[in-house]
């Protein structure tokens, strides 16, 4: 059974920073590309950052440069350190696996809030 499982969602302050963590289980996490969404209220889910197997990473533009994805494949964990957090991240995050024609797992998501 494919569980990814999010955390260190909560509420910031403008400026700031968190991490978020999805713990992967179930899947050869090393060979599958990764990657965050998130989805505001009343708005579509939108790709905010990938990862794939190698390490190569990409970014929406609305958080290149404040945003950092990463993996741990001894850990079968991909991280997303966000930092000058804005109240337009404030959003749900999900971390998403998937390898076409095999497998796409999501998490249940985590809430992230900005807000002063």
């Amino acid at each position: 059974q494919v569980q990814l499982v999010e955390s260190g969602g909560g509420l910031v302050q403008p400026g700031g920073s968190l991490r978020l963590s999805c713990a992967a289980s179930g899947i050869i996490f090393t060979i599958y590309p990764m990657a965050w969404y998130r989805q505001a209220p009343g708005k579509q889910r939108e790709l905010v950052a990938t990862i794939t197997s190698g390490g190569s990473t990409n970014y929406a533009d609305s958080v290149s440069g404040r945003f950092t994805i990463s993996r741990d494949n001894a850990k079968n964990t991909v991280y997303l350190q966000m930092n000058s957090l804005k109240p337009e991240d404030t959003a749900v995050y999900y971390c998403n696996a998937r390898m076409q024609y095999v497998g796409n797992y999501w998490g249940q998501g985590t809430q992230v809030t900005v807000s002063s």
